[in-house]
Parts: C-alpha cells; sequence; structure tokens
C-alpha cells in the first residue's frame, strides 16, 4: 500500500514536468490501439514518463545548445559570388594572416625584452616593478587584439584600482580576458592550461596577480577561496576579475553563475562582453579545438567585433543570498548582452549525472513498466 502510494507521487510529479511529445511526432505516428492488447507507439509513451521527459530533453535541449558553435550560413552559392569568395580566402590567408603573424612576433620581441630585465633587476624595486609590468602586459594584450584585427568598443568608465571591488563577466573564449586585459591590467582567476598557455600562466600572467586553480582538485578550491579574499583586501592589487559561469558558453546564453565571486563580501562591477559574428565567431570550444587552433582562426578571419559594457557596480541586499545576488548580477548582464538566462551548471559539460540520480531514474521507469504490464 505504502509503495502504491509512494508510485502515485512520483509519477504525479513526473506529470507535472512532462512534455507533450504527441505535438513531435508525425501525423499518423500515432495509432490508436487495436485489439489482442497489442502494445502501439502511443502505449510505449506512457510506459513511462522518463521516456516522455528523455524524449522531450533531446527535442529541445537547452543545455547542449550552450556550447555549440553555430556555423555562418554559406554565401558562395552561386557563380557571381564564388570569385569573390576565393579572393577573399586569398586576401584573409596570403596578405592579412602573415602581416598579422608579423605584428604578433614584433609584440612579443618588444614585450620580452623589456619584461625580462624589469622582472629580473628590479626586484628590489617591488612597486615600481609591478607598475611596469602591469603596463606591459597591457601592451602585448594590445598587440594580440590587433593581430585580429580586433574591433573593440568600450562603453562605460575605464576600471580602476579599489579595495574591496571585484568584477565578473560572462565567458565566450579565453580571449576576453585578451580584451578586458588591453584596457586594464586585471588579476585573474582561470583553470590551469597545459602547453605554451600554462607557461605563460605561471610566469608572465603571475606577475599581475593572476590566481589558477585544477577543476579536479578538491582541495584547490579552498586555497582559490582564501587567495581571492585576500586579494581583495589589498588596495594595491590589481582589479579581480571572475568569469562566474566556470566556462566558455557561445554568446548566445549564460548559465549558473557561481556564488564564490559573490560571498567576498566585495563590490560586484558586472561587464557584459557581447561579439558580433559577422565574420568569425569567438567562440572557444575546448572540447574541439585547441586555443592554438582558436587564435589562428581569429587570425584568419576578416576582423573580431566585439562590445564591452562596463555596468554599474552592485552591492549585496540586506536579506539576500549570495545565489539570489549572482542571479541578479546575472540578469543585469544577460540584458545588456542580449543573451538568454538558462537554468544550467556549466560544470555538468565536465561531468556526469550522479549514480543516486541514475538509479534513482532506473527504479521509476522499472515501476512504471511493472505497473503497465500488470494493467495489461
Amino acid at each position: 500500500m505504502n509503495s502504491t502510494g509512494k508510485l502515485k507521487s512520483s509519477s504525479s510529479e513526473l506529470d507535472l514536468d512532462r512534455p507533450n511529445i504527441e505535438d513531435y511526432l508525425p501525423t499518423g505516428a500515432i495509432i490508436q490501439q487495436e485489439p489482442h492488447g497489442k502494445l502501439r507507439l502511443h502505449d510505449l509513451l506512457d510506459i513511462s514518463p522518463t521516456l516522455s521527459e528523455a524524449a522531450g530533453a533531446i527535442v529541445d535541449d537547452s543545455f547542449t545548445r550552450c556550447f555549440k558553435s553555430n556555423p555562418p550560413e554559406p554565401w558562395n552559392w552561386n557563380v557571381y559570388l564564388f570569385p569573390l569568395w576565393c579572393f577573399g580566402v586569398v586576401v584573409r590567408y596570403l596578405i592579412l594572416f602573415p602581416a598579422r603573424v608579423l605584428v604578433l612576433t614584433i609584440g612579443w620581441i618588444i614585450f620580452l625584452s623589456s619584461f625580462i630585465p624589469v622582472h629580473f633587476l628590479l626586484k628590489t624595486h617591488d612597486k615600481l616593478r609591478r607598475s611596469i609590468e602591469r603596463s606591459l602586459v597591457e601592451m602585448m594584450c594590445s598587440f594580440f587584439v590587433a593581430s585580429w584585427t580586433g574591433v573593440v568598443k568600450y562603453h562605460g568608465p575605464r576600471p580602476s584600482r579599489r579595495p574591496k571591488q571585484v568584477f565578473v563577466a560572462n565567458h565566450t573564449s579565453m580571449i576576453d580576458f585578451i580584451v578586458l586585459e588591453q584596457m586594464t591590467a586585471f588579476a585573474v582567476i582561470m583553470q590551469k592550461h597545459p602547453g605554451w598557455v600554462g607557461l605563460l600562466q605561471s610566469t608572465i600572467l603571475e606577475s599581475v596577480g593572476c590566481i589558477w586553480f585544477n577543476r579536479s582538485e578538491a582541495k584547490d578550491r579552498e586555497i582559490v577561496a582564501r587567495k581571492l579574499r585576500d586579494h581583495v583586501q589589498g588596495a594595491d592589487n590589481n582589479p579581480l576579475l571572475i568569469f562566474p559561469e566556470g566556462t566558455c558558453v557561445n554568446n548566445h546564453y549564460t548559465v549558473m553563475f557561481k556564488k564564490g565571486a559573490f560571498e567576498l563580501g566585495s563590490t560586484v562591477c558586472p561587464v557584459a562582453i557581447k561579439y558580433n559574428k559577422i565574420f568569425v565567431d569567438a567562440f572557444w570550444n575546448s572540447r574541439k579545438q585547441s586555443f592554438t587552433k582558436h587564435l589562428l582562426q581569429l587570425m584568419t578571419s576578416w576582423a573580431v567585433v566585439c562590445d564591452v559594457w562596463y555596468l554599474e557596480p552592485q552591492n549585496l541586499k540586506p536579506g539576500e543570498t549570495a545565489i539570489e545576488f549572482a542571479e541578479r548580477v546575472r540578469d543585469i548582464i544577460s540584458l545588456r548582452a542580449g543573451l538568454k538566462k538558462v537554468p544550467w551548471d556549466g560544470y555538468l559539460k565536465y561531468s556526469r549525472p550522479s549514480p543516486k540520480h541514475r538509479e534513482k531514474k532506473q527504479q521509476i521507469f522499472a515501476e512504471s513498466v511493472l505497473r503497465r504490464w500488470e494493467e495489461k
């Protein structure tokens, strides 16, 4: 008797969210039940709310859409446009790309020839050294933006160094950091990367106070949380920049913000970043391409067009939780950048459903099948 009541309760709860899967089936797919107790498609779907829930998730998968790059519509489809497209390819790959490589090479030569002596010769003059290194990092980021022919328009007052202040922004690619860094030397919290990016993180970017973590290390979270609290207290530290989504999203959506940045007792300054995809999609899908390939894609495009809005600072309201604060700031950023909010945790991209969740679904499915079998 208790199991029946529990079963009905589980079934009714699922029915509230069950999508109307019949709307997505072709005409004639749902056939009236025939005699002799034969089970048709309609009965199969009715066996379990889990099947309907899964089918509805496949039809309307708002989570996967957050991390998909939408290819542009082809325009070189006829005899008149195809020669123009070929001419554009020649210009981008044989003229613009070599010129951009040259610009980036010159930038690295100037940067390294200045940064290395300053870093080692001015160790006893910490304040002067950090000021020069900050300016050099901003300069190098400007060379990176120039190597994409970046057209970036900044709106609002330029960030300044103040204690108990943290900047949060939506996240599309690692180039978000470069776009923001060329205007202000932020200290960013970022996932530790391998290869040449990791080398830059552990050498050059540490000079501006950047904080690195490893997503798979649980103890890193405690260490990072302590470093964040210490950093925001320092008046001379570079402004702290956090991407609270925790992963790159395709600049059409915003996923849930992690609450860590909103538990520091600091003023939160929202930053909205919106890329115009007229020439190239700036979204970096780290599972499909390395950051090097991503940079090559940007450097062989016509230009990277972007708008950045520095929005009004926000503070925690009386009685407001950190999660509510994070959602309020996400609303502000999403509205300004024209992004759609979705109720997903971006870290789900890196993890699988928990065993408890799978077992619960399996139990509900088994009970539904048994109940339907008894009815037949």
